[in-house]
């Protein structure tokens, strides 16, 4: 895990940078061909709004409608190169957190289980040329997009490794504790949008840590809160397994 240092003010004015609470960030959740994409937007604070379509170019035209300044999916930006779990997989199980191990895009091409990252990899194709990849480095003024994962999310907000298996309530219960509104949130897809939302929000106020590399990918969750709020003990939230994304 690698956390930003603390941040310093604009070296020519001498300001600190602080996204403004108007600034728009969207989370963007990512599932197979025929459930598709659902997305948050989050401004003014809890301020929010959602969208949903099937097409990757519609999620795209959308965060560039919202005007959005940084975008956090919660799918992988980048294939294994080894066809073993990415160094952002291997960094987070060992706090506990587990998620699906991305293969090679050999490995992936052909199965059915992978048609969700394939999904993926179509929308950080469209959305790369207006929202740039984070690439690792600390200032991020947008506009950016990065990879993120809902349970890191959930387990960074409450400052300990929270329950999967009741992960509805959990995540709705940190999202209120954030001042998000949740009653619009009608499902799991658009709950998880809203933690890459607080992601992605995170990431442009400089508030946020990192699992992996810049090879193949940076998942990105906001810096783990200090005094443990909502959620199971970490001995509950440890069991086997991988979390499904």
């Amino acid at each position: 895990m690698q956390t930003t240092p603390a941040l310093k003010p604009d070296p020519q004015s001498g300001e600190w940078h602080v996204p403004s609470r108007a600034t728009v960030v969207v989370g963007i959740d990512v599932g197979g061909p025929r459930k598709g994409f659902h997305a948050a937007a989050l401004r003014e604070g809890s301020d929010l709004d959602t969208f949903a379509s099937r097409d990757a170019r519609d999620l795209a035209a959308w965060c560039i409608q919202v005007g959005a300044r940084a975008v956090a999916i919660d799918a992988p930006c980048r294939w294994s190169r080894t066809g073993r779990a990415r160094p952002a997989e291997r960094a987070l199980a060992a706090e506990g957190i587990h998620a699906f191990a991305t293969p090679s895009l050999e490995a992936a091409e052909g199965r059915a289980f992978y048609r969700w990252m394939h999904n993926g990899a179509a929308l950080y194709e469209v959305i790369e040329p207006h929202f740039p990849l984070f690439d690792g480095g600390n200032a991020v003024s947008g506009p950016v997009c990065c990879e993120t994962f809902p349970q890191a999310v959930a387990c960074a907000l409450a400052g300990k490794v929270v329950s999967a298996r009741h992960k509805t309530t959990v995540r709705r219960e940190l999202l209120g504790e954030a001042g998000i509104v949740t009653k619009p949130l009608s499902n799991i897809d658009v709950v998880d949008a809203a933690l890459c939302a607080l992601a992605a929000r995170a990431l442009l106020a400089g508030r946020f840590q990192t699992y992996g590399d810049a090879g193949e990918g940076f998942i990105v969750v906001p810096a783990w809160a200090t005094t443990p709020t909502t959620g199971a003990d970490p001995v509950e939230a440890t069991v086997a397994g991988s979390v499904a994304r």
